[in-house]
């Protein structure tokens, strides 16, 4: 039989998280009920530095249930690092992982689906969203230029699919074979490339607090997504320096045209502009190289993708009932 981990990232949470813990609690025991899974499956909370009391309340929770584990980070170091946290870290106790968001906007009842596909064969099943009503304007245009880009760097990429996946055993295990610090999962799980499947479902919305990706950080991962998969946006740099090259040639050319037949060249806007012009499209592309410096600075530094600061990954029921 199946035993099953289910991974939940968390950062500052308090305001839900005990009433995620009850839904996927009750979720497992119907899988336990159908025999799914095995009774000794695991729910597994990553505290990404949480400055509130959702660690307090993920102690709570580990005396009270055998199933639960939890792993505490000593300060925020953001979602992917929490998922690659909890994945590598029951990979070896589990033959399935599924990675969830502990807002439960995604439908974790579709995780019956997943374990299906699994059984099929399916190393990897992505959750995948039927549709974006739930976004407002601005993220959906953003999100379909996005995806639509990424499908241009790395044809492997999922649309519309997040952090909502099954992994089987094996695929869990690959990861650490990843050692890159800039962590994109869902541009490098697709790389791994063992038989994969889709599951589709609705989002939801947020049952209470705030999300903690604001414009800023969805900006940012969308550029870490592309710059870490691909050379490209200094390919596109190089491609619009080449012409704007071939604009000043033949505007050159026009020029001497003029001059040639006594017409006169009016010179102070078509200066400025190409001055502007200019300037911009060399920091357009001082900034897209400096990204990618800034990238193998990060990575020659060779730092630890997280810290743990507590743990209770390897504590047994026997250890649980005693702390009890």
């Amino acid at each position: 039989m199946i035993r099953l981990g289910i991974v939940l990232p968390c950062y500052n949470e308090d305001e839900i998280i005990m009433d995620t813990y009850s839904k996927i609690a009750q979720f497992m025991s119907g899988l336990i009920a159908n025999d799914k899974v095995s009774a000794d499956s695991l729910i597994l909370f990553v505290d990404d530095g949480s400055n509130d009391g959702t660690w307090e309340l993920i102690k709570e929770l580990i005396q009270t249930d055998k199933q639960v584990r939890g792993i505490k980070f000593s300060r925020n170091f953001g979602q992917q690092r929490a998922l690659w946290a909890g994945v590598t870290a029951i990979a070896k106790k589990v033959d399935a992982v599924v990675t969830l968001d502990a807002d439960l906007q995604d439908d974790y009842l579709v995780i019956d689906e997943m374990l299906e596909a699994f059984q099929q064969g399916s190393d990897i099943v992505y959750g995948v969203r039927n549709c974006r009503d739930t976004d407002h304007y601005f993220k959906r245009v953003s999100a379909e230029l996005f995806y639509y880009l990424m499908k241009k760097i790395n044809p492997q990429m999922i649309k519309n699919h997040a952090n909502f996946r099954l992994m089987s055993k094996r695929t869990a295990l690959l990861l650490d074979e990843y050692a890159e610090s800039n962590l994109y999962l869902r541009g490098i799980i697709p790389l791994i490339g063992f038989p994969s499947t889709k599951v589709f479902y609705s989002r939801k919305e947020r049952v209470a607090g705030k999300t903690k990706y604001s414009i800023h950080k969805m900006i940012h991962l969308a550029i870490d997504g592309i710059t870490s998969f691909s050379i490209a946006p200094i390919q596109w740099t190089r491609n619009i320096g080449l012409s704007t090259f071939l604009f000043g040639v033949f505007y050159a050319v026009y020029i001497l045209f003029q001059k040639t037949f006594n017409h006169p060249v009016p010179g102070w806007s078509s200066l400025v502009l190409s001055l502007w012009l200019l300037c911009g499209i060399q920091l357009i592309g001082i900034s897209v190289i400096g990204e990618y410096v800034g990238k193998i600075y990060y990575e020659v530094k060779r730092r630890p993708k997280y810290i743990i600061e507590e743990s209770t990954i390897d504590l047994n029921e026997e250890t649980i009932r005693e702390n009890k």
